[in-house]
């Protein structure tokens, strides 16, 4: 805990006392209290920490997280009235006069509340470092993802055997999450996409009451959240019997990642990683139908910092984690995406999804 504390000090270009973390009522959860504390289990409302340059935190959380929250520290301050909360975060302030927070993971109305507490004090957004710290994984964190991943994996291998004719997007997606949870997922890391026919040419379509017919694309993706950690893939299969344009849509995306796959290593500026993958797709008969970027950072947050974008100039470093996700949408028909997480080596990646990428009929 206290070397995460320490990096976090360290990489911030303004000096500031004490960097605070605060969480609201759900959803508005910073995943950065989690981060610093390292717990792995609790919702924390309401809770707070607050970091010291010298790697030291104290927490201050409700009479309902407490015992989840002695796990993580002995500087442990438990408060059971909105009062009693706000004298104890003063009391932790102390004479502190620029005070860091995470300006991208606090709402308008807690910053508020915090403004009219500490009129005082000088509040700096640090998000950036935030962000810039978590980028980069330590070993233990890639070892939750690989977990999480071996779980996604696990639930993609038992699909072809849930699948069944005239089965709805709705049925499948309670499928995919049954399999996650038994196969040890704590949850599902985000809302389960499973979706058929030309509903699959929406990248962010969900699921619905649309049954499963012959000749549909199937795209499945999903994640596993495991020790606040998660996984995030991505396979598409056509039920049955495939047509030619089903195919030719496959192989372009799968040459489309395998592009990306190769380029990714320590050095790379993460936009030019995109800028061949889309460029790679409009030299096809496809051009213009790949829509998003070609990744995102993983860890904590499904979308766990920048990705694969085409405006991110951030340099790729060992040890990252990320997607590698191109598709080929084609409104009123359906789409193809295919996505696998990996993890920057030394000399290029390390993929930690390994689900079979070969096209599949369903049948």
């Amino acid at each position: 805990m206290s070397a995460r504390v320490k990096t976090l000090f360290q990489k911030s270009t303004t000096a500031v006392d004490v960097i605070l973390v605060k969480n609201g009522a759900a959803p508005f959860i910073d995943d950065n209290f989690f981060y610093v504390t390292e717990l792995t289990q609790g919702l924390f409302e309401g809770s707070a920490v607050l970091l010291h340059p010298d790697g030291a935190c104290d927490l201050l959380v409700s009479e309902l997280e407490a015992e989840s929250a002695r796990k993580a520290t002995a500087n442990l301050s438990v408060y059971t009235s909105t009062e009693q909360y706000s004298t104890l975060l003063k009391h932790l302030l102390g004479t502190a006069t620029t005070v860091g927070i995470n300006g991208g993971g606090l709402s308008y109305h807690e910053y508020i509340k915090l403004k009219e507490m500490f009129p005082q004090v000088a509040f700096v957004d640090l998000s950036k470092v935030f962000i810039a710290t978590r980028m980069v994984k330590e070993p233990q964190e890639v070892e939750h993802i690989k977990h999480a991943c071996r779980i996604a994996d696990d639930t993609m291998a038992a699909l072809p055997d849930v699948v069944f004719p005239g089965m709805t997007e709705c049925q499948l997606a309670a499928e995919i999450n049954y399999l996650l949870q038994s196969n040890g997922a704590e949850k599902p890391a985000f809302d389960t996409i499973s979706s058929f026919g030309k509903n699959s040419a929406e990248p962010h379509y969900s699921h619905g009451d649309t049954p499963l017919a012959e000749g549909d694309l199937m795209v499945c993706d999903f994640g596993a959240s495991l020790n606040k950690y998660n996984s995030d893939i991505t396979r598409t299969f056509v039920y049955r019997s495939a047509r030619q344009q089903q195919k030719e849509m496959y192989d372009t995306v799968l040459q489309a990642q395998r592009i990306a796959c190769e380029m990714i290593r320590p050095g790379v500026v993460a936009r030019d990683v995109h800028q061949a993958v889309s460029s790679y797709i409009d030299s096809t008969k496809f051009k213009g139908t790949f829509i998003h970027s070609t990744g995102h950072s993983l860890g904590l947050a499904v979308h766990d910092g920048p990705g694969l974008t085409a405006e991110n100039t951030m340099v790729l470093q060992e040890n990252m984690v990320l997607t590698v996700e191109p598709g080929v949408y084609l409104p009123g028909i359906g789409g193809v995406r295919i996505e696998d997480d990996v993890r920057v080596t030394h000399e290029g990646i390390e993929v930690l999804t390994k689900s079979p990428r070969t096209f599949t009929e369903l049948n």
